[in-house]
């Protein structure tokens, strides 16, 4: 199969809408739907949670398990605090960064629909130059054109109100893509991928296999918390991002050396299952995938620990797509690194076997 091969222009398509609707954290069900129609050809059913996890199966009434898994929620703010005079204050959602948000347009959800507004900041002109102000979150204000409370909320804002971003995915220089929530509703996107591989190849799995789009990542993994516990899977391939350490600012001595368009990353981790991970590593060397290795110390800070510690211990591994300006609005990644993830984990769906137990002690 020809990396070149992989993306079809209606993937394309898919790809940009499911990016540009926005899911944040605890409100991904939108997102879901239009991943789960996308998905529909190529499983066999659907399982979905209370709080929105989608999971597409495929052989659902195999005994042995197979999980791969993105998460589909992005970051973004609730409205804590309305002002006498019509600025609204906010807390995250997430992992949202305040560095970011002034001079930001961004998309208030309401019952009556979205409504827009802007992160003000003071002009420049106006501002202490011998004691420049930094951004915090208790200093970063939204403006939505109001000029008191009453007028905020008669446009339907609340306290509780969830904020996002409205910018739009892009491609820079031909193979680079840059969206807001690309962490990480790409993932989601490039699992959808293996499943439609599998059926336009006629690939017959042994096992059953789940493909799972996790909710509430973002504040904890709590999405795959939840839905391994319905599942009970015997393995679990999780794709997420990690950061590409080659731009300014990053020290490699602390983060790694990792670049975009030098291939996946494997991760080394005490949640990896190694004989799993070392599957991987096999399957990516000999189909001559090009990967890179990434070490964490006590988690991988993705959904692979929450698959990993529970029900009494699953085979674990995470692959992770290389990105740059993680949790902002201009996240970006190279398209042949996500071609390749969706080749590694296809590949590596081919070599397991069924009712593998990956044991250290055969």
């Amino acid at each position: 199969m020809s990396t070149k091969s992989i993306l079809k222009e209606s993937s394309l398509t898919f790809l940009e809408n499911y990016l540009n609707n926005s899911s944040p954290t605890g409100y991904e069900a939108e997102g879901q739907k239009l991943w789960m129609n996308y998905l529909k050809p190529y499983v066999d059913t659907f399982i979905t949670d209370t709080y929105g996890t989608a999971v597409g199966v495929i052989n659902p009434d195999a005994p042995f398990k197979v999980v791969i898994e993105g998460h589909s929620d992005e970051i973004a703010w609730y409205v804590n605090y309305i002002s006498d005079d019509g600025f609204i204050y906010v807390i995250r959602n997430g992992g949202s960064d305040h560095m970011i948000a002034p001079s930001k347009r961004v998309h208030i959800h309401t019952k009556k629909g979205i409504v827009r507004g802007v992160f003000g900041w003071p002009a420049i002109h106006t501002r202490n130059k011998d004691k420049e102000i930094t951004t915090r979150i208790d200093n970063i204000f939204i403006d939505c054109g109001c000029e008191t409370k009453e007028e905020v909320e008669k446009l339907g804002i609340h306290v509780g109100c969830v904020v996002t971003y409205p910018d739009g995915f892009e491609v820079l220089n031909e193979n680079k893509f840059i969206c807001r929530a690309i962490d990480n509703r790409m993932g989601g996107f490039m699992i959808a991928e293996v499943a439609r591989l599998l059926k336009e190849n006629k690939k017959d799995l042994p096992f059953g296999l789940y493909v799972v789009n996790s909710v509430q990542e973002e504040v904890g993994l709590r999405g795959a918390e939840m839905i391994t516990q319905t599942i009970k899977p015997n393995v679990a391939i999780v794709t997420d991002v990690c950061h590409d350490t080659n731009t300014p600012m990053i020290d490699k001595k602390i983060e790694g050396d990792l670049k975009m368009g030098k291939g996946p990353v494997i991760a080394y981790a005490p949640a990896t299952q190694n004989n799993l991970r070392e599957l991987i590593v096999d399957t990516a060397e000999t189909n001559k995938i090009p990967f890179q290795r990434h070490a964490s110390s006590r988690v991988t800070g993705t959904d692979t620990d929450a698959f990993a510690y529970s029900n009494g211990g699953v085979a674990s591994a995470l692959i992770s797509l290389p990105l740059r300006y993680m949790h902002t609005t201009v996240e970006m990644v190279h398209r042949d690194d996500v071609e390749n993830v969706i080749k590694l984990i296809y590949e590596t769906l081919l070599k397991i076997e069924n009712n593998e137990t990956f044991s250290y002690f055969k």
